[in-house]
This record gives C-alpha cells, sequence and structure tokens, in this order.
C-alpha cells in the first residue's frame, strides 16, 4: 500500500514538472499572446487578414427592422466596413444569408430573407465588390440564432450574415 502511494506521489510530481517549461522543445508557449514578430497572430482576431478579424472587428452581420429589407445606417456602416475588407482581401469570396424570425409564413420568410440578402449583397456591390465574389442565400426563419417569442430574440434574427470562403475566386 505504502508503495503504491509513493508511486503515486513520485508520478504526479513528475507530471507537474513535465509542464512548468512548455517550450523545451522548440515549441512555442500557449500561452503566449503574441509572436516577437510584431504581435500579430496569423488567422486571430489582430490579424486583419484573418476570418476572426473579419467576424469580429469589421462584422458578419446586418440587423434589419420588422418585416423591412431596407439597411439601416448601422447595416450600411457595417457594410462599408465588409466592402473595404473585401476589396483588401480578394482570395475571399463570400455568401450572404438571408434570415428571418420565426412570424409569419415559412414562404412569405423565405422571399423575405432572400430581399435582405440581396439588399447586403447589391450595396457591397455598389461600393465595388465585383458580384462574381458573392452569391446570395435565404433561410427564412430555418435558422435562427434565438429562440423565444420575445422581441429582443425576433430582433437578433432579422439579418443577413457574410459568410467567406477562401479561395473560391478565380
Amino acid at each position: 500500500m505504502k508503495r503504491i502511494l509513493t508511486s503515486m506521489i513520485l508520478m504526479a510530481a513528475l507530471a507537474v514538472t513535465a509542464c512548468t517549461n512548455p517550450g523545451r522543445f522548440g515549441g512555442q508557449d500557449v500561452g503566449a499572446t503574441a509572436p516577437a514578430s510584431g504581435g500579430i497572430i496569423p488567422g486571430s482576431a489582430n490579424d486583419p487578414t484573418s476570418l476572426a478579424y473579419f467576424q469580429q472587428a469589421v462584422g458578419d452581420r446586418v440587423l434589419f427592422e420588422v418585416d423591412q429589407s431596407n439597411l439601416t445606417d448601422i447595416g450600411r456602416s457595417t457594410l462599408d466596413g465588409q466592402a473595404t475588407w473585401l476589396l483588401t482581401n480578394i482570395d475571399y469570396a463570400a455568401v450572404i444569408e438571408g434570415h428571418a424570425d420565426e412570424q409569419g409564413t415559412r414562404e412569405y420568410n423565405l422571399a423575405l430573407g432572400a430581399r435582405r440578402a440581396n439588399a447586403a449583397r447589391e450595396y457591397l456591390i455598389s461600393k465595388g465588390v465585383p458580384a462574381t465574389r458573392l452569391r446570395v442565400v435565404s433561410y427564412g426563419k430555418e435558422r435562427p440564432i434565438e429562440i423565444c417569442s420575445e422581441e429582443a430574440c425576433y430582433a437578433k434574427n432579422r439579418r443577413a450574415v457574410t459568410v467567406l470562403a477562401g479561395g473560391l475566386t478565380s
């Protein structure tokens, strides 16, 4: 019994000491926040060419009012940022998803989602993004991000989301 306890303590001590220097084999320290080469971690939210940056800093969604497909001032501002990003990062194509809240029929919401996605697409085209890099799809009320019967939930579901894909342009 004493040997088992001693062995377990020894193994625990070895396990703890093995974790004290994660970079000893030439790998990067997992806890490091930025590499020495300027502070930008490729693919992270601080890399202006990354999908994470697009989603978090630029914004990947535009919200709409009830039964509307007209862009709001905030929506146009978000799309201005998207256009700038897409014009800078030409290796990306985008699918603009149109969504609606759960109110109304399936058919009505599919049509409304299509109008919302097309409104976002046309705005991006007007800002110089080539139409060949933009597709639209409508999900209507089929893919809610919030499910409840309150205005706060409905408001989050009335949206157009720009989803990026790399390497699809020619």
